[in-house]
């Protein structure tokens, strides 16, 4: 999709982070945009910084999870757009806690929105996309997509879903106008962390210090992210890395594949809990 102009592009989870990024960029190339999210307050303040740029933009409150208001959702677009050119599924949640511990319910409401909120948002829109003449879908996975990470089984599992989910949606749609992207980000400063739900004594430090520390670590600002992400959109590019971290893991994990988390010392503080435990016990 070379020239992004006039195109009506949707983005989910555009409140704040990544997907804000996204919308403004989007905006500023002179995309009319549709942006959604659970955050009235973020999503407001976002359609208003695109449109004081001159920029076209509605703003709708959805779930992704809701698969019927997602269907909704795509049908509101058309009408108050015209057409749908881009989807750009964002919206993302985290869960920290053990795969033994954390409850059914936290386990669902993280892949009812990573997961199954991508799903809703291809299958919504790719009728409308189809009807185009060229077209482009975003599937935003994770670092975390690529590889796995103790405490993060539930986020593991959706990002995971995700890339399979796409990488097979792009082989479906070859030979169509619609294009097809998978989204690896590395650490992007954003509030994911903060918006996370973290179970009781999962780490040694509160919710908010361990956001500081993420904030502190994170490589890549949501702006920088958003213009890569476009860039291999006008590019076509199956696959879109984001971060130095991402680019160094993902060829670790390759090279590495049945080694990595001893490489990269991921069980050594889980052993050291378990001892810790053994010995309060005896």
């Amino acid at each position: 999709m070379r020239d992004l102009a006039g195109k009506t592009a949707v983005v989910t989870g555009a409140a704040s982070g990544i997907g804000r990024a996204l919308a403004i960029e989007l905006g500023d190339r002179g995309c009319r945009l549709a942006i959604a999210d659970v955050d009235g307050d973020g999503l407001r303040d976002a359609c208003k910084e695109i449109m004081e740029k001159a920029g076209a933009c509605s703003e709708h409150i959805v779930d992704v999870s809701d698969r019927v208001a997602m269907d909704a959702f795509a049908s509101d677009v058309v009408r108050e757009h015209g057409a749908v050119h881009i989807v750009i599924n964002n919206a993302g949640v985290t869960l920290i806690d053990s795969a033994e511990s954390m409850t059914y319910a936290d386990f669902e409401w993280v892949m009812n929105i990573n997961f199954w909120g991508v799903v809703h948002g291809t299958r919504a829109f790719l009728p409308y996309l189809r009807q185009v003449d060229e077209a482009h879908i975003v599937n935003v996975s994770s670092l975390f997509g690529i590889m796995s990470m103790p405490l993060q089984s539930a986020y593991n599992a959706s990002k995971f879903a995700v890339r399979g989910f796409t990488e097979a949606l792009k082989m479906e749609l070859a030979g169509t106008p619609i294009g097809v992207s998978c989204v690896h980000p590395g650490g992007i400063k954003t509030n994911i962390t903060r918006n996370s739900r973290m179970a009781d004594g999962a780490l040694e430090v509160s919710q908010e210090e361990l956001s500081e520390m993420f904030d502190k670590q994170a490589l890549t600002t949501p702006e920088k992210a958003a213009h890569k992400i476009i860039r291999g959109i006008v590019r076509n590019k199956r696959r879109i890395l984001i971060g130095p971290d991402a680019a160094i893991l993902d060829w670790i994990v390759r090279y590495f594949p049945g080694s990595y988390e001893k490489l990269l010392r991921l069980e050594s503080e889980v052993r050291r809990k378990a001892r810790a435990r053994a010995e309060s016990v005896f």
